[in-house]
């Protein structure tokens, strides 16, 4: 069943409020679907990077989602975006945000490798959550 970006929409603010976003960067989504990048918990508005912001489109176009978040880090594989979404199915949600271990949640995510995009995918990743923010932990 397709849903509408609307829809996709509210189920992203109850996502940001279980993974306990700052308010004001909730705030924003919801009245601009203004998407926040995390790193380290620390946030920034992906439209400050040109590059991400045209990833994000790019991607909710090919699956037909919306980007909710993003974490941001460099590992051994390269530097990575983990573009947090809720995809066009409704029977998928109650899999796309759920509680891990500890302080974790386990979040569903297109993870753009930038140094090396054949490497990139959708896969579940786990999140932590602290101090208003994200940061991916595995």
């Amino acid at each position: 069943m397709n849903t509408t970006i609307e829809e996709r929409k509210q189920k992203a603010l109850e996502y940001l409020k279980k993974l306990n976003i700052c308010k004001s960067y909730i705030t924003d989504f919801e009245k601009d679907n203004t998407v926040c990048y995390f790193e380290h918990f620390a946030g920034f508005w992906a439209w400050q990077d040109e590059e991400l912001t045209k990833k994000i489109k790019e991607i909710e176009a090919r699956y037909n989602c919306t980007v909710y978040a993003v974490t941001h880090e460099f590992t051994e594989l390269g530097e990575m975006y983990d573009l947090l979404l809720v995809t066009d199915y409704k029977e998928e949600w109650n899999d796309l945000l759920y509680k891990g271990i500890n302080k974790g949640s386990y979040a569903f995510a297109y993870c753009w490798n930038k140094d090396d995009d054949w490497c990139s995918e959708l896969g579940t990743i786990l999140v932590q959550s602290e101090f208003g923010g994200i940061r991916r932990i595995g």
